[in-house]
C-alpha cells in the first residue's frame, strides 16, 4: 500500500446549485451545473487529480460526503450556495475532517445582499474565488492543487 496522499478531489455543489444555468442569470450566468463539473473535470486531470462530484439540496448530505471524502481525497472545493451564511455544521465538517478546501461563489456575494456577506467557511478555507462566474471553479482547482503541492513538499 503506497503512502502516497490521494489525487482526488471532491467537488460539492450545495442547495440550488442544480439550478445553474435558468436561476437568475443575470447573476449566475447561463452555464450549467453539468459545464461546472466538466470544468472541474478537466481542469482537475490537467493537474493529475480526478474528481467526485456531488450536488445536493440537503445539508447532511453534504456533510456525509465529505465525512467520507477524508478516506479518499487530498482536498475539497466546495460551493456552499446558501448554507455559506448559516451552517456551522457544515464548517465543522470541513475542519473536522481537516482536509484543505476551497470555497466558490459563481456571483460576488460582496456586492449583493447583506446577508450573503458573511461566510462561516471564508475564514478556514485555504483558498476563496467569488464573483468570477462558472470559470471560478477552475481557478479554486488550480489554487488548491498548488496549496496542496505546497503542504505535500512541506511534510
Amino acid at each position: 500500500m503506497s503512502d502516497s496522499p490521494p489525487r482526488r478531489l471532491l467537488l460539492v455543489n450545495g442547495p440550488n446549485l442544480n439550478l445553474l444555468g435558468t436561476r437568475e442569470p443575470a447573476v449566475y450566468g447561463h452555464e450549467t451545473l453539468d459545464d461546472v463539473v466538466a470544468l472541474v473535470e478537466r481542469t482537475a486531470d490537467e493537474l493529475g487529480y480526478a474528481v467526485r462530484a456531488l450536488q445536493s439540496n440537503h445539508e447532511g448530505v453534504l456533510i456525509d460526503a465529505i465525512h467520507e471524502a477524508r478516506e479518499d481525497c487530498a482536498g475539497v472545493v466546495i460551493n456552499p450556495g446558501g448554507l455559506t451564511h448559516t451552517s456551522v455544521a457544515l464548517r465543522d465538517a470541513l475542519t473536522g475532517v481537516a482536509l484543505p478546501f476551497a470555497e466558490v461563489h459563481v456571483s460576488d456575494v460582496h456586492a449583493r445582499e447583506e446577508f450573503r456577506h458573511f461566510s462561516y467557511l471564508s475564514d478556514v478555507a485555504a483558498v476563496t474565488v467569488v464573483g468570477e462566474g462558472v470559470a471560478g471553479y477552475g481557478r479554486a482547482v488550480r489554487e488548491l492543487v498548488a496549496a496542496l503541492a505546497t503542504e505535500e513538499d512541506a511534510s
